[in-house]
């Protein structure tokens, strides 16, 4: 199905559309590709054509909830909801039943969501590929030989194929924007503390993030509307206003000043990225006041989020560490022996990079970057030699990870495609709070090109 969230919102209200047939609709695509995709590890029909079934009888009433009213979307699968396993993907939580909902579930939960389960990642979200899961490798709705990223791999897959038209990932290093490039879709990570991360399994609360996965810019606003605002109960969560942000992507706003940062995000780049990123930069010069070349000094020390992993992780080592995958407990056991002076060290600086940054936008307004050196790699070289996977990953998120670090708002946009049909992305980033400007380019962008438009080859055929 190739309507948008907020397409359907329009059909659903005008009763020309029914959401529970648009959520069988749905669990019949999942029923059809997640055999090749792997993108589901639990799938809640029965309870998804049961809220299908009251958005439908609540709209109908004239009682509609806002654009996510009816709509089927997937979560993450260390995204707590209650009564549901919420698994990290790990053989550790395989029987895990969380006895509340995450903050962002219930969030979408009043919106009047339809939540069709829980979806693959990398275990515990310590990986940029989504090939070690306990419950299998993710993989790429493109060419299901290669990765669909990570660690949001299965939500980025699902999102490609429609089987939901959105998805709530997370993101750490990349982790949202990532498989959003490689699988062809929009994945934004919000501001540092922008939405709750409470009831999530976290991988480094210093750098967490929560963000949506869509097929379009405006689907991500929509998703991000719902989900973001301040949440008392959670002390990483910022008490900032929240805007429109879909009234914002529609602004006749003043042009923005692009800033391209070409030392460290253009290194080595693939020559297909490469090209696509160049044609994608003249776009965005017809839509700016000015595109200039800029110098930015980016952290890459990765020891205080390996010292927070092993934080939350160290009483599961000590019980249960066969439970593990091997790759995943060694990452885990790499911040065992980061002192507790070092990392104070890794938050004070934290802290500066958080500050420093905000300088460079008294000069532009907005940052471009490739999403990922490259497009998505095969899959079976990393079977036959794992020790390239680790390399291989972090390749695919060092574009993506100072955003991490800095706490700032930024989004991957389609910008081209590989001679072999892969998707490219582009990142924009945005100052802290500004989550609407960044959105506004890249719907911008999106609107001037058409690489949204295009399907994976699997869906020929699928309405």
């Amino acid at each position: 199905m190739q309507a948008t969230i907020l397409e359907l919102g329009a059909q659903f209200r005008r009763r020309t559309l029914s959401p529970v047939e648009v959520t069988r609709d749905c669990l019949a695509r999942l029923e059809r590709f997640n055999p090749a995709l792997n993108a589901f590890i639990t799938i809640t029909a029965d309870s998804a054509l049961a809220q299908a079934r009251e958005a439908e009888a609540e709209i109908h009433r004239g009682d509609w909830r806002g654009p996510l009213h009816g709509i089927p979307l997937g979560l993450k699968d260390l995204i707590d909801t209650a009564g549901v396993r919420t698994t990290a993907a790990s053989a550790l939580f395989a029987d895990r039943i969380p006895q509340a909902d995450a903050e962002v579930v219930q969030r979408l939960k009043r919106a009047g969501a339809v939540l069709l389960g829980k979806q693959n990642l990398h275990e515990f979200a310590y990986g940029g590929s989504s090939m070690i899961s306990y419950s299998g490798e993710a993989h790429n709705p493109w060419d299901p030989g290669h990765l669909a990223g990570g660690s949001s791999g299965g939500s980025a897959a699902a999102v490609a194929v429609s089987i939901g038209f959105g998805a709530i990932g997370t993101d750490t290093a990349g982790s949202v924007r990532e498989p959003a490039a490689l699988c062809g879709v929009v994945g934004l990570k919000p501001t540092y503390g922008r939405v709750s991360a409470r009831g999530v399994i976290p991988l480094s609360p210093s750098l967490d993030h929560v963000g949506p996965i869509g097929r379009t810019v405006a689907d991500v606003a929509a998703l991000l509307q719902v989900i973001a605002g301040f949440d008392p109960h959670d002390p990483t969560s910022a008490n900032v206003p929240v805007e429109d942000y879909l009234a914002a992507i529609q602004e006749n706003a003043t042009p923005p000043r692009i800033g391209i940062p070409r030392a460290f995000f253009f290194d080595d780049l693939d020559p297909e990225v490469a090209s696509a990123v160049d044609q994608a930069i003249l776009v965005l010069s017809t839509l700016a006041r000015e595109v200039r070349d800029v110098s930015l000094s980016v952290p890459t020390d990765r020891s205080l989020q390996a010292a927070e992993s092993y934080a939350y992780h160290a009483q599961f080592l000590a019980d249960s560490s066969h439970l593990y995958q091997p790759e995943t407990l060694r990452r885990i056991r790499s911040g065992e022996n980061v002192t507790a002076r070092e990392v104070e060290k890794g938050r004070r600086e934290l802290e500066q990079a958080r500050r420093d940054i905000q300088k460079i936008f008294e000069e532009v307004d907005v940052l471009v970057t490739p999403t990922t050196p490259v497009a998505a790699p095969p899959m079976a070289p990393l079977r036959q030699s794992p020790d390239l996977l680790r390399p291989c990953e972090i390749l695919l998120l060092r574009n993506t990870r100072p955003a991490n670090v800095w706490g700032l708002p930024a989004i991957s946009v389609p910008c081209g495609f590989t001679h072999t049909g892969l998707p490219i992305g582009l990142q924009i980033i945005g100052p802290p709070w500004a989550e609407a400007a960044a959105l506004r380019l890249a719907h911008a962008y999106e609107q001037a090109t058409v690489w949204h438009k295009r399907r994976p080859a699997m869906c020929a055929g699928q309405n």
